[in-house]
């Protein structure tokens, strides 16, 4: 016999993808609470590769028929970009875009329209939620910025959230006081295009003003106002858009984690042409090597596509190399697929056994990056953050496996060993 599911929440969110979305769950389920639902899942979707979507259409059938009297309402992006899809899912109650999910209302029972999508780019601005904290988790995750400004060819995420947009320095800092207040040892700093943060606030230097605006400041004001704050975390950045107010944060303030995982996706000069990023391979090379002089205990995590169309076998030797050159550490490797409504769907194809073996090598190679990681952390006695699970963070990013531990602790250890993916600890 099947087991049951167990019983799910008043309010339950289903979040795909982003981090950006792991917080943005949050405020969905206190906007739906607040308007008295129960009974209710959101499914709050991704649309960064089709078979992030399908997997959603995927969810959203097997928990119907696990809980057929509970309402389901869509929104993320993928619902912004193919509203339609979704509408058409007869297990489907609502479907939300990404800006009417932030207005509480939308969320109230009785709802005339079944589909509530609007022009993500019509608004010059839309309210960022500021969620401090998710449930259960250790770490507080703040969305500081959203949208995206630049067009990759592959990419077809700027559709589902618009412009970029930034939240006001004085929120932010609210939020951080927030989470120091309820006792959050550390705080993540997140976005969808995270280093474009303050480009379109007043006085943002892509205005010609003063650096009053951008992501290196916010750090340096964001430390300087919770000097009671033992971590700050970073997550994904791109490498070109990094300002010098960062470098100098990274490289003077040890509350500033030295973890950073960074949007590469291929160490191909012509290949990132393709892709229309805005880096060289020298670029990411060069970035990695100053940083590292300014914060030698500093670790690399990357984003990095196997296959990418036309790439030829000595152009995805040089993203293999790449995992050496800049010293990365924590690889995220995705096998191309091409994505319907983006440039890169119409470029010519690789064989999918051509980009299944040319994934298959990367991940070996930040398999071995990561064991060289760990050989070098035993004997050494680190600071760490535990989580659930018997799981705890160093300040580089790195799974230690502890025990005996409640979430949410600093401890000091010692490395024991390692068993390829995380370290052991002698308490």
């Amino acid at each position: 016999m099947k087991p049951l599911r167990p019983k799910a929440p008043a309010v339950e969110v289903v979040n795909f993808g982003c981090r950006v979305n792991l917080v943005e769950g949050e405020a969905l389920r206190h906007a739906a609470l607040a308007q008295g639902r129960t009974n209710l899942t959101i499914i709050n979707s991704c649309a960064v590769t089709a078979e992030a979507a399908r997997q959603a259409r995927q969810t959203i059938r097997r928990l119907k028929r696990e809980a057929p009297e509970r309402e389901i309402i869509v929104t993320g992006c993928a619902a912004q970009i193919d509203p339609a899809s979704f509408a058409a899912m007869p297990e489907v109650a609502r479907v939300l875009g990404n800006a009417e999910k932030t207005l509480g209302s939308s969320f109230a029972a009785g709802q005339d329209a079944r589909v509530a999508v609007g022009d993500i780019f019509a608004p010059k601005a839309a309210a960022l939620p500021s969620i401090e904290g998710v449930e259960d988790h250790s770490r507080a995750f703040l969305a500081i910025q959203t949208g995206c400004d630049h067009r990759c060819s592959f990419c077809i995420i700027p559709f589902g959230r618009g412009a970029s947009r930034s939240m006001p320095l004085p929120q932010l800092l609210e939020a951080v006081m927030r989470c120091v207040d309820k006792g959050f040892r550390e705080i993540v700093l997140t976005g969808v295009d995270l280093t474009s943060y303050g480009n379109d606030l007043p006085g943002a230097p892509s205005l010609g003003h003063t650096l009053a605006h951008t992501l290196g400041h916010a750090v340096k004001e964001v430390l300087a106002a919770a000097p009671g704050l033992a971590r700050l975390r970073l997550s994904s950045i791109d490498c070109i858009e990094a300002d010098e107010a960062l470098f100098d944060v990274m490289a003077h303030e040890s509350r500033l984690m030295p973890h950073l995982h960074l949007s590469l996706q291929s160490g191909d000069d012509m290949i990132l042409k393709r892709m229309k990023r805005r880096h060289s391979r020298t670029d990411a090379v060069r970035f990695c090597e100053d940083l590292r002089r300014a914060r030698p205990d500093i670790v690399f995590g990357a984003d990095l596509i196997a296959g990418f169309p036309t790439e030829t076998d000595a152009m995805f030797e040089n993203t293999l190399a790449l995992v050496e050159e800049c010293g990365l550490t924590h690889l995220h490797v995705f096998p191309f697929s091409p994505r319907p409504g983006t440039p890169a769907a119409r470029m010519p194809l690789l064989a999918p056994e051509i980009v299944k073996a040319r994934a298959r090598r990367l991940r070996e190679a930040g398999e071995k990056a990561l064991r060289c990681h760990l050989d070098a952390q035993i004997g050494k006695r680190l600071t760490l953050l535990t989580e659930r699970g018997g799981i705890a963070r160093a300040e580089d990013f790195t799974k230690v496996r502890v025990t005996g531990c409640d979430a949410g602790q600093m401890i000091e250890a010692e490395i024991s060993g390692h068993d390829g993916e995380m370290l052991n600890v002698s308490l």
